[in-house]
């Protein structure tokens, strides 16, 4: 008799551990199953593609920025010699006026 009971409890255990095995198999399988419905949901991927998309755009921007603030810095350095050059014509027209008043005499 003492046999009968320890395999009936032997055959009652593996039966437990087999059922707690496959609700643990589909446990898992349902929390993957949420895991990818979250990801679903949230958009993440999609969010994600149009924040490189924007941050692309963004970085063509302002390698244009750059290239336009160097080009405008070429200009202000030729705007400032024409400045230099026009003052320093001006300097010459006294001169100049002087000469001309004293050949006039």
């Amino acid at each position: 008799m003492a046999s009968a009971s320890s395999s009936s409890a032997r055959h009652l255990f593996n039966d437990s551990k087999q059922r707690l095995c496959d609700r643990v198999g589909v446990n898992v399988n349902n929390l993957g199953s949420v895991a990818r419905q979250i990801v679903r949901g949230s958009k993440s991927n999609e969010i994600l593609g149009q924040t490189i998309k924007n941050f692309t755009q963004v970085d063509i921007v302002s390698d244009y920025s750059s290239q336009n603030l160097n080009k405008m810095e070429l200009i202000l350095k030729h705007v400032n010699y024409q400045h230099d050059t026009i003052l320093d014509s001006i300097n010459h027209l006294d001169f100049v006026m002087e000469q001309v008043t004293s050949m006039e005499r």
